[in-house]
């Protein structure tokens, strides 16, 4: 795909200001057709903002918008998925009470004599999510399926109402791995049909592995747009954070002893996090650093139980990896 084809959706000098702040400066942002094109940076570097100025929630305070080479100027949510602007967020916006088919055509449900046609709604709700390879009973709540298919009726959805781009604003969370190969089939079909996406998230492998693009946003600013397929990892988090991330293991020894208090030993969980090996011991304070998306807050959660871990290579099933080194008398022992 090349620069000459039109984008499908065309930012130009976007700008936005808040009280004492500039949260958008100047920004630019172009979607080619059947493109997956990655929103990144850290918190506050503006992603956010710029989705919903582009969706409408926000008026601009500079800047022009283009959808297929027209001025457009969404003044509302509601106009922007009118135009063709779809969103779908990490938590699903729907509702849990009603249908699957009830929610995929909510407000504009299926008549017959001036009443809902039930089983009409059900036949077309069925064959959509049919062409996302999902077949299942479109009678039942959206709250009897898990979280995953939740997302992919939410992103039908938004497809349906609109049509031409689709923003996703971390829908894979909240995923494990299963689960977001499930929402990538989805995005990959929409590709091949010439969707222009939008992919905002904190897991760089998740970028690599469904994006064609990606542009960096820092302190409200474009800071790059590269193709993925020419880049490495390390590059964007360059661009995210304005330095090379180098790995480094830092060990201080002071005059706190080395009786050794716990053993990390391959504690992980499928889909969740690679094994972590770690020891601790007395009077050491261990830090545990990395961006958002890293796992950190996944590996606090294995360490105090609050997440079952998977058992350590060899060990018996149900097994904890992680074993305590009990000292003067204290009798605490590791998990299972």
């Amino acid at each position: 795909m090349t620069d000459e084809v039109r984008p499908v959706l065309q930012a130009r000098g976007i700008t936005k200001f808040f009280p004492g702040a500039i949260a958008l400066a100047d920004v630019d942002l172009s979607l080619r057709p059947g493109e997956v094109h990655a929103l990144l940076g850290e918190n506050g570097a503006g992603k956010s903002t710029l989705i919903k100025c582009l969706t409408g929630a926000y008026a601009r305070d500079g800047g022009t918008l283009e959808l297929d080479g027209a001025e457009v100027s969404p003044g509302s949510t509601e106009e922007s998925q009118r135009l063709g602007i779809g969103t779908v967020y990490q938590e699903v916006n729907l509702l849990p009470n009603l249908t699957v088919a009830e929610n995929l055509f909510l407000g504009r449900q299926p008549l017959r004599w001036g009443l809902v046609s039930r089983r009409r709604m059900a036949a077309e709700a069925a064959g959509v999510l049919a062409g996302y390879g999902l077949h299942i009973d479109v009678r039942e709540p959206l709250s009897h399926y898990p979280v995953a298919v939740q997302q992919v009726i939410a992103i039908a959805r938004a497809v349906e109402m609109s049509g031409r781009v689709l923003i996703l604003d971390e829908p894979t969370a909240s995923l494990d791995r299963d689960e977001v190969e499930l929402v990538f089939s989805v995005i990959r079909k929409l590709k091949e049909r010439g969707l222009a996406s939008v992919f905002i998230t904190h897991f760089l492998d998740q970028v690599f592995a469904i994006c064609d693009r990606a542009t960096v946003l820092r302190n409200g600013r474009v800071v790059g747009t590269r193709e993925l397929a020419g880049s490495a990892p390390r590059d964007i988090v360059h661009l995210m954070l304005g330095r090379q991330l180098e790995s480094e293991v830092h060990e201080r020894h002071g005059g706190q002893g080395g009786t050794l208090l716990a053993e990390i030993d391959g504690l992980g969980r499928r889909g969740m996090i690679e094994p972590v090996s770690m020891q601790i011991r007395e009077g050491e304070v261990i830090g545990l650093a990395g961006l958002l998306g890293a796992g950190r807050t996944e590996t606090a959660s294995l360490l105090f139980g609050a997440v079952q871990a998977d058992p350590a290579p060899g060990a018996a099933p149900g097994c904890a990896s992680a074993r305590s080194h009990g000292r003067r008398g204290d009798s605490r022992r590791g998990s299972g």
